[in-house]
């Protein structure tokens, strides 16, 4: 059996994905260990995982808490600037601790969220064997491909293409200081320098969440890249109180905008105005970025709660209103819900322009949002057929995909024969 060292960031949305996969290797008779900042302890521990903390003094218990409530205000490219220096911040603590702690834990292989650039060069380092796991939407680098940052669409020609590059351009200069960083280990550590953004990425397996079906046609993914479908365990998930007996029966809207950028507290205003007189009942979930008793009373009365139980209210609803976060997004295709995207910051309108591509919701960005604007996505979704069964359709994509069971079974491979598991045609 192998010990398992899992690097990722202590957020809710990268943890919801990284536990399960840890827990089916677990299941399977391997120790596994998440190693990060104390903000992702109880999650970990939950989750039947050991832990081993990083700069403690540095990153004590709930300093996401304050970090995520100033992201939680910002938008757009004040969002990802914000993003980018925290995790400018953190990447350089985990490069400096995290071999010694790795190293004096026993870990034999690493599991690495692809945002955590890192830990690639970490591995280098102390010679172990990693596998990259993309838990947000897939970064690996094509021409044709927008930055996930943007809601462009997929445009294969050369002005595309070139708007495009101009758009990395731009991404590499907002993160410069991650990628000297890195290449300053790499340097004091007699690494090979990194030549393109794709280098930083497992050349064993890279596993991502997200089927294929959910992306744009993609030409230069390399051989031992894996769609695998989401990874899902309803078992890990805390067990949320929530007034069932208060739905009626009409079909059911389900508004969340996710656990960080959330404190946009006008946005389920308008979300709330523009579900009012609907045949439809709305319940919004505020994510812990408020409590139901700071917002102002709602138009048409909907149910508003500081946390809700989302995958049991998914399994209820005909249509999500979400925030484009990625899980979120699957966990609505899962249970062949279609969706209308109100993008923030980061992945997010990458997401959205993958709702609008594949045909299962609308997208309205903030930029764009209005009672009026969104009333009208949202009578779209429910109103036409196309979008349910596009969102059943990749709901169909997912369950045969294999899931963390899947993931589990490349990662085994990767170990017991230390080489790459190329993807299956």
């Amino acid at each position: 059996m192998t010990h398992f060292g899992i690097i990722c960031p202590a957020d809710t949305g990268h943890l919801n994905v990284m536990m399960p996969l840890g827990n089916e290797l677990l299941r399977r008779g391997h120790r596994v260990t998440v190693v990060g900042f104390l903000d992702a302890r109880p999650k970990a521990l939950a989750s039947g995982l050991e832990f081993q903390s990083l700069a403690e003094d540095e990153f004590p218990l709930g300093s996401n808490v304050e970090e995520f409530a100033q992201r939680g205000k910002l938008s757009g490219l004040d969002a990802l600037k914000h993003t980018l220096q925290a995790v400018q911040k953190r990447l350089a603590v985990i490069v400096r601790d995290a071999p010694k702690t790795i190293k004096q834990a026993g870990i034999e292989a690493l599991l690495v969220d692809q945002v955590s650039i890192e830990g690639g060069t970490i591995a280098d380092f102390l010679n172990l064997p990693f596998i990259t796991v993309c838990g947000a939407l897939i970064l690996n680098r094509e021409p044709n491909i927008p930055p996930i940052c943007t809601t462009w669409q997929y445009n294969p020609t050369w002005k595309g293409r070139l708007r495009n590059k101009i758009g990395f351009r731009l991404v590499e200069q907002l993160a410069k200081p991650i990628r000297k960083t890195i290449a300053q280990y790499r340097e004091e550590w007699k690494l090979p320098l990194y030549s393109h953004p794709n280098d930083y990425y497992s050349k064993l397996a890279q596993i991502s969440q997200q089927p294929p079906e959910f992306d744009f046609p993609r030409q230069n993914l390399p051989p031992h890249f894996h769609f695998v479908g989401h990874f899902h365990n309803p078992a890990l998930r805390q067990s949320v109180p929530f007034p069932f007996e208060r739905l009626t029966g009409k079909p059911l809207i389900y508004a969340s905008m996710g656990t960080i950028q959330n404190r946009l507290l006008e946005v389920f205003q308008t979300i709330a105005s523009a579900c009012e007189g609907l045949d439809a009942q709305l319940a919004i979930d505020l994510g812990g970025g408020a409590t139901p008793e700071s917002l102002p009373k709602l138009p048409g009365n909907p149910i508003v709660v500081g946390y809700a139980p989302q995958l049991e209210l998914l399994q209820k609803a005909t249509l999500t209103i979400t925030h484009a976060g990625m899980n979120t997004t699957l966990e609505s295709l899962s249970n062949g819900v279609p969706l209308v995207a109100i993008p923030v910051a980061n992945d997010q309108p990458g997401v959205a322009a993958r709702i609008a591509y594949t045909g299962v919701g609308e997208v309205v960005t903030l930029k764009e949002l209005s009672v009026a604007k969104l009333r009208s996505a949202i009578v779209k979704v429910l109103a036409q057929e196309s979008y349910k069964q596009r969102a059943i359709a990749l709901q169909e994509a997912i369950a045969r995909s294999g899931g963390t069971k899947h993931a589990a079974d490349i990662i085994e491979q990767v170990v017991l024969t230390g080489k790459p598991v190329l993807a299956q045609k």
